[in-house]
């Protein structure tokens, strides 16, 4: 397991985070798994074994209940693991029961140390954006949490690339606690945040946190042209997530990363994990599983490094063409392109 600096800041995260949406695995999350405590117990220790350091969940999984699982499986070790939560989506059917306002932002931080079981969370994240609360207010109410020493760092979740420089420029102006990582969705499936959000952290030293990097399993392997995939599977429920545009291109990318994996003898899930960790300003993948035996699979993609010549093989059958302006960039500016232009931009200059 490799550790990365999370952000501008000095905390070291695995470059593979345990999620726990399954832990609980009721309403919406049952597609996810189903995890008792006994079960949350086993996936941390083989977590804990691979050398995962962090831990991410949410008040919404399970209206709480995969925090209050996380904290009674963790027990006496809480101290020995960094936990990520959020905060932002309902909890409730009051008119202040969602959302960042100061009012809940307070409440739901409160709630969650009581449902975990601890007095103060690694890394808070606000877990969507909310254009009806001014920045200002989300963000002094976060920095009130940092100071008091119940967070001790912030993050931001599914905020678009403007939203993110903009709550950074408010926290550098009024110099309060900026967000130190952003969690978004990035896989095979779907490579969007090249386009602005990589860029963005990179210029701005925020750590990129990857949730669903497997895509809800679609590029597992297990899922491929013209075979039926496993009973139980979670894209023949009604998950929706992530929803795929061209079909065919996704199947194309599936054969390619279960050529490259036959060729090292892993998983195409692990060629997957692996393509996403070594892409630029990646921190750490967030990878959850329904039974131990998967979860250890993906745990092993630590391990797995892949030739510039795959990872090319990937980019190619997988790719978008670059955007405007970019491309006009790399016509018009590739003498004077920064690193963080350059996440995207290279593969194609």
């Amino acid at each position: 397991m490799q550790y990365r600096q999370l952000g501008r800041t000095g905390l070291r995260v695995s470059t593979f985070t345990l999620g726990t949406m399954g832990f609980g695995g009721t309403g919406w999350a049952s597609p996810v798994g189903k995890i008792d405590v006994a079960g949350a117990r086993e996936q941390i220790a083989i977590a804990k074994d691979a050398g995962v350091n962090l831990i991410d969940t949410a008040d919404v999984y399970s209206a709480g209940l995969s925090e209050e699982i996380l904290g009674e499986a963790l027990g006496d070790s809480r101290d020995d693991v960094l936990i990520a939560t959020k905060v932002r989506m309902p909890m409730g059917d009051g008119q202040n029961d969602a959302g960042l306002s100061r009012h809940h932002i307070i409440r739901g931080a409160e709630a969650s140390l009581r449902r975990l079981g601890t007095d103060y969370i690694d890394l808070f994240q606000v877990h969507e954006w909310d254009g009806h609360t001014p920045l200002e207010e989300t963000l002094t109410a976060l920095d009130d949490l940092v100071r008091s020493g119940k967070v001790r760092y912030i993050g931001c979740s599914n905020y678009a690339a403007w939203q993110m420089v903009k709550a950074l420029g408010i926290s550098d102006a009024r110099q309060i606690e900026r967000f130190a990582s952003t969690q978004v969705f990035y896989s095979l499936v779907s490579r969007d945040i090249e386009a602005e959000i990589v860029p963005a952290a990179v210029d701005q030293g925020v750590g990129i946190l990857v949730w669903s990097p497997l895509a809800g399993g679609l590029t597992s392997g297990k899922y491929r042209r013209g075979v039926t995939a496993p009973e139980g599977s979670r894209h023949l429920s009604e998950w929706s997530e992530p929803p795929i545009a061209d079909e065919d291109k996704l199947y194309d990318t599936i054969e390619v990363a279960v050529k490259i994996g036959e060729s090292h003898g892993v998983s195409a899930a692990q060629v997957s994990l692996a393509y996403i960790a070594q892409k630029p300003g990646v921190t750490s993948l967030i990878v959850g599983a329904r039974t131990p035996d998967q979860l250890r699979d993906n745990l092993a993609a630590a391990d797995l490094e892949l030739t510039a010549d795959e990872v090319k093989a990937l980019d190619d059958v997988s790719g978008e063409p670059l955007r405007y302006p970019f491309w006009h960039q790399r016509n018009t500016s590739s003498d004077r392109l920064s690193a963080a232009d350059l996440t995207q931009i290279q593969r194609h200059l």
